[in-house]
C-alpha cells in the first residue's frame, strides 16, 4: 500500500487548536468529519431544543467543509447520528434526507445520555470517498 497525503481542515474554532483535533481529516480519496454540533464560531448552540434545525445546521458545516476538501454530498458513504432522544428521530431523518434522499449512504442513529453541552440534541459524523459514482442499488 502506497503512502497516502494527509490534509487536516479546520472550522475555525478555538478549541480545536486548544484540544488537537480537526473538523475533517483527507487522506487519499477518503475524507473523515468527526463529531459535528450546532454550536457557531462563537461558541453558542444554535436552535436550542429544535432538533430538525440543529440537524440542517450540521449538515451544512458538513456540506462546507466536504466542498473544501474536494468531496461533495453524492460521496458519503456513512453517517453516523448520536442523538439524546432517538424518540425524535423522524426530525433528524427529515433533515436527513434533503442532503442525502438520493445518496443512500449506510446511517446508524444511536441514542447517549449527552453530548458535550446540555443544548445538543444532536451531534453526526460522516465518511466520503472521493472519485465514485452513484451507482443503482444491486
Amino acid at each position: 500500500m502506497g503512502l497516502f497525503r494527509r490534509q487536516n481542515f479546520s472550522s475555525g474554532a478555538p478549541f480545536e487548536e486548544k484540544a488537537g483535533y480537526s473538523r475533517a481529516v483527507k487522506i487519499g480519496d477518503m475524507v473523515i468529519v468527526g463529531g459535528t454540533t450546532s454550536t457557531n464560531s462563537r461558541g453558542e448552540v444554535e436552535a436550542p431544543g429544535d432538533a430538525y434545525q440543529q440537524t440542517r445546521i450540521i449538515f451544512e458545516k458538513i456540506e462546507d467543509v466536504l466542498t473544501r476538501a474536494g468531496a461533495t454530498v453524492s460521496n458519503v458513504v456513512r453517517v453516523r447520528f448520536y442523538v439524546t432522544d432517538i424518540g425524535r428521530g423522524k426530525e433528524y431523518l427529515k433533515a436527513y434526507s434533503e442532503w442525502f434522499k438520493e445518496v443512500k449512504p449506510v446511517i446508524t442513529m444511536a441514542e447517549v445520555t449527552a453530548l458535550a453541552r446540555p443544548e445538543h440534541l444532536v451531534e453526526i459524523e460522516v465518511e466520503a470517498v472521493i472519485n465514485t459514482y452513484l451507482a443503482q442499488g444491486i
